[in-house]
């Protein structure tokens, strides 16, 4: 019988991340059934880990230089995180007998391949992966719904924020879509953190909504994958909402502007997945929405909310 040991991740990011990193998770998973896969990723995204079949055990880590290691050396340390140099300082921290990361040249000592700043964020970590010979199929991002009843179903979810200026699409046009939705007989509930609150009641107001559907701040996350796991419909910008979406199989309609959909969104040929996008790349971090994202108009998101709520498509 082989000898186990520890697999060790770090992917100390948001929700988006997380996500888009199951699929080289499950890798990893298949490559060392035996061995206990250890994830270091922030304490509030536990309720979506709890839910990835390849992980064992959540370890704590907010961000880059908090990662607190404290068993034996890891058979092996894994850099989800980033190309480096803090992410692969941290893990060479830990003294895993083997360290798989992209190379960096303050790192001579740990071959890798290149970043590729072409590749879709879910094909990256998989190609990472192929570098040590394991494989990881980029297309199993699928996670079981939440083990709890959700605050609303088969609603349209409107998630109107977005961690920068720069992926926000205009309130008043997410009010536009909203009350159209409405007006068709759907029931719009608006998403948001504790911070979006004011966004997510401006759009009700906006939109002729009652204040009973704005959410935003009443969930924490597993509430909050609950309603989007059982609606019929998310409409939101380049979040990790979407990338909800996506993992649970709910169709969504994804506002991208000013990073493609070719980096991060669905799967190119999810047919319950439409992402809109103007084909001009931006700064994500401007402080103001990106001019691509803003050329999208309410008209086209309503068409493709449409045609989705219309098709029925459930969970494809």
């Amino acid at each position: 019988m082989a000898l186990t040991g520890t697999i060790l991740v770090l992917r100390a990011l948001g929700l988006g991340d997380l996500l888009t990193g199951v699929p080289a998770l499950r890798g990893l998973r298949a490559a060392y059934p035996d061995d206990h896969l250890v994830l270091a990723a922030p304490e509030p995204l536990r309720p979506l880990v709890e839910l990835i079949d390849a992980v064992d055990e959540l370890l704590p880590t907010p961000g880059l230089g908090s990662l607190r290691w404290r068993g034996g050396a890891p058979r092996v340390a894994v850099n989800l995180h980033g190309r480096g140099p803090q992410s692969i300082r941290d893990l060479a921290a830990v003294g895993a007998q083997t360290l798989l990361t992209h190379r960096h040249p303050d790192f001579p000592e740990f071959p890798g391949p290149r970043w590729p700043d072409e590749l879709h964020e879910v094909r990256r970590w998989c190609r990472l992966l192929a570098y040590a010979h394991i494989a990881a199929d980029p297309r199993a991002l699928a996670l079981p719904a939440p083990n709890m009843a959700a605050a609303e179903s088969n609603v349209v979810v409107i998630h109107p924020g977005a961690a920068s200026a720069a992926r926000r699409w205009p309130t008043a046009h997410f009010a536009t879509v909203a009350r159209a939705l409405g007006a068709q007989g759907h029931r719009v509930v608006i998403t948001g953190s504790a911070d979006e609150v004011p966004l997510a009641t401006a759009l009700a107001r906006d939109a002729g909504l009652s204040p009973s559907v704005v959410y935003a701040g009443r969930t924490d996350l597993a509430e909050l994958a609950a309603i989007v796991a059982d609606a019929a419909l998310v409409v939101c910008g380049d979040t990790g909402v979407g990338h909800l979406a996506t993992a649970f199989g709910t169709p969504s309609v994804l506002l991208f502007g000013p990073t493609p959909p070719q980096a991060w969104g669905p799967p190119a040929d999810a047919g319950n997945h439409i992402a809109l996008w103007a084909g001009a790349a931006g700064d994500p971090h401007a402080d103001r929405p990106d001019p691509g994202l803003l050329s999208i108009t309410p008209e086209q998101v309503l068409s493709a909310a449409t045609e989705l709520v219309g098709q029925g498509v459930r969970h494809g």
